[in-house]
């Protein structure tokens, strides 16, 4: 692996070599498999990699108090750690390897998430269904050519799942510590297993939504919001992490308490941006989770305070993929009138404070701690 200063660099390397792999072994089946490695290697490729660096930092928070690690303190730029001597790091390996199979994990993720939204982007390129529907229509073949779109899409995110399944396997069967290769398997089984539930959740409030009252919306809205995104994004990444360099369970527990309120504000941006943020930024158009009528926590406090005739306005447009500019603009508009575009922005700033008063209550490393912090701050602000 190429000598790099950043740990991204490696994660980025060892996806690459990855997929190079993968790629003898799809071009020995045939000729034909090709579009699934290229839409593969281009979907790696970039990316914030906070899951694979939360990983890191966290084994390092562990090892750096056990005095298991050698890893050098410095760092290039906050939460980039520096390039390391394999030879010299004990499992740096293994963490490497996990940490990219997270990465491959969101990649199959997000390409799932853009077939159920029936989204047209990603990132600002073309969605992997529409890439696949474009191939179909391209090749003059039989068949409804979005049919074939988003069969292949779904395709290519199981793909991607089981090469991650594969990487980590690989990852953990590195490890010195047994055990500790066996909880992280066990977080890491825990994590499929909610993003799973928790994207059946998010589906199904697109259709029963309005039937609840207001309280409960907010309290599904908000279950969705844990299991779909905050525990996998944030969470899952910090256990994942400390398993392997083998923390206690009151290590673990600490790094939940820090995690999982992180991974909710992280989501509550994530709402805002939906509905307000800057398509340049984004990568999707603007108002887009207005458009596939996204039940999230900022639409259930909204409603809450919004008048009868208010919210059944709302209600008629939300959902609806055809909305014009004018149409986000008074839907933007009345969540903003509502008070509900504040409240969310304090029950991000609200989770970030017990985030990180948490953090510092951890037994980590204190490199590590300010590391945690510093990329805190960057996933809560979008700050990358």
């Amino acid at each position: 692996m190429p000598h790099s200063p950043h740990f991204i660099d490696h994660i980025q390397s060892c996806l690459d070599d990855f997929i190079d792999k993968r790629h003898t072994i799809l071009a020995d089946i045939s000729a034909d498999a090709t579009p699934l490695i290229t839409h593969s290697r281009e979907f790696l490729r970039g990316g914030k990699r906070f899951r694979a660096l939360f990983t890191y930092w966290s084994w390092q928070g562990i090892t750096e108090i056990s005095g298991t690690n050698s890893l050098p303190s410095a760092v290039a730029y906050p939460s980039e750690p520096e390039a390391v001597d394999p030879a010299n790091s004990p499992n740096y390996s293994a963490i490497l390897q996990v940490a990219s199979a997270l990465e491959l994990f969101h990649a199959a993720a997000l390409v799932h998430d853009d077939v159920i939204d029936n989204s047209d982007t990603r990132r600002g390129t073309p969605a992997a269904h529409l890439r696949f529907e474009r191939l179909h229509r391209d090749g003059g073949w039989r068949g409804d050519p979005a049919e074939f779109g988003r069969a292949s899409a779904i395709l290519l995110g199981d793909l991607l799942q089981f090469w991650s399944d594969e990487l980590f396997s690989d990852g953990i069967h590195e490890l010195s510590d047994p055990a500790a290769a066996r909880r992280a398997r066990a977080h890491f089984n825990q994590m499929r297993t909610d993003v799973g539930v928790g994207q059946y959740l998010d589906l199904l409030e697109e259709h029963v939504w309005g039937e609840a009252a207001h309280e409960e919306q907010l309290e599904r809205s908000t279950r969705v919001l844990v299991y779909k995104s905050a525990k996998y994004s944030v969470e899952a990444p910090l256990l994942i992490g400390a398993a392997l360099g083998g923390a206690s369970a009151a290590a673990e527990t600490a790094l939940s308490a820090f995690g999982l309120p992180l991974g909710v504000a992280f989501q509550l941006r994530d709402d805002l941006l939906g509905v307000f943020g800057d398509s340049a930024v984004t990568g999707k158009p603007s108002g887009d989770d207005l458009r596939e009528g996204k039940q999230t926590v900022l639409i259930a406090l909204a409603r809450r305070t919004m008048p009868p005739a208010q919210q059944r306005a709302m209600d008629d447009l939300l959902g609806n993929a055809t909305l014009d500019e004018s149409q986000i603009v008074q839907l933007q508009n009345a969540i903003r009138e509502s008070g509900a575009y504040e409240s969310v922005e304090k029950m991000i700033e609200d989770n970030v404070e017990r985030a990180q008063r948490a953090l510092h209550a951890a037994p980590l490393g204190a490199e590590s701690v300010r590391q945690l912090a510093a990329l805190a701050h960057r996933v809560t602000q979008r700050v990358f």
